[in-house]
């Protein structure tokens, strides 16, 4: 999930997608992480990075324990549908901050940070499960957007907020920093989402789906008006254009040229079905198609989806 210039890190949420949360990027399909190499590129086609980082940086420390609320503190329970701890990840020791419902692992962060970032997963796990179901919250956020990358086995995170793999959410430091508060919540339910949902499953759900419905789950009690979350194609639909058809993979790929509208369509999709349809709807269109779960020919939901561009944007 990416951000861009502009954003802060306090205050409201800007006006605009663009200064909220554009762009966002999962590396879908990719496997578990071990903490020896990266993972294969996701499907959005990004190159894979060297085996390895190489030595890090700096002296080598131990992990150490930190206040109420960090693993391994007594009177610290550990809770059951946490995440196990992953080992190895960096050769210099890591800290680990336990939420109520998550696990929290960095690299050189304050453990003021790790600890907003074990409540804003908590409320990220609560919000998904919420809407899909139980899904275990383990989050990553090393020092550097280099060992970021290095993790996810992406060649290039640039503008990226956050990025989730198969089983846990990686942090991309610089971008995360720049986002305002609402704006974390939204950019970790997000990725939470693709990790509970298995993100495209192999290419069986569509891209729009797939983006739309982690949209939808983090936007779902962020109190956003939706002029805000999609001013890129409400200026469109205002200058009397809407797009002929629901956006597809080509659309979300970096540097796509209408990629913020791209999940704006996609999020409003999602959103246009769990109003009309009901959320449990939308969780059962995960995985289907709109004629078994709504009812609808393709046809007719891309002109039940316009329509509802229409009127929520103009």
């Amino acid at each position: 999930m990416s951000v861009p210039n502009g954003s802060h890190p306090g205050g409201s949420v800007p006006r605009g997608r663009r200064a909220v949360l554009a762009g966002m990027l999962a590396l879908l399909s990719a496997g578990p992480l071990t903490g020896a190499g990266p993972l294969p590129a996701g499907r959005h086609g990004l190159p894979g990075v060297p085996d390895s980082l190489g030595t890090l940086a700096g002296r080598r420390t131990p992990a150490v324990p930190g206040p109420p609320g960090v693993s391994g503190v007594p009177g610290v329970p550990d809770v059951p549908d946490v995440p196990d701890v992953p080992a190895g990840l960096w050769p210099d020791g890591a800290t680990v901050v336990r939420g109520r419902h998550s696990v929290v692992v960095g690299h050189r962060v304050p453990h003021a940070a790790l600890r907003d970032l074990a409540a804003t997963a908590d409320r990220a796990r609560r919000t998904v499960a919420e809407i899909w179901g139980p899904v275990r919250a383990l989050v990553l956020h090393p020092a550097t957007d280099a060992e970021a990358a290095a993790l996810a086995g992406a060649g290039s995170t640039r503008g990226l907020a956050a990025l989730a793999t198969a089983d846990r959410v990686i942090v991309l430091p610089s971008g995360y920093a720049r986002l305002t508060a609402t704006g974390r919540d939204v950019v970790i339910t997000h990725e939470l989402t693709h990790v509970a949902t298995g993100a495209t499953r192999g290419g069986r759900v569509p891209m729009w789906l797939s983006e739309g419905f982690a949209d939808y789950a983090g936007y779902r009690d962020a109190g956003i008006a939706v002029r805000t979350v999609a001013a890129e194609l409400a200026a469109e639909v205002r200058a009397g254009t809407l797009p002929a058809r629901l956006p597809g993979p080509a659309d979300f790929a970096p540097g796509a040229p209408r990629l913020a509208q791209a999940y704006e369509e996609a999020w409003l999709a999602c959103r246009l079905v769990a109003e009309r349809f009901g959320e449990k709807a939308l969780v059962r269109l995960y995985g289907s198609d709109v004629g078994s779960t709504l009812g609808l020919s393709a046809a007719e939901f891309t002109r039940a989806w316009r329509e509802y561009l229409r009127r929520e944007l103009r």
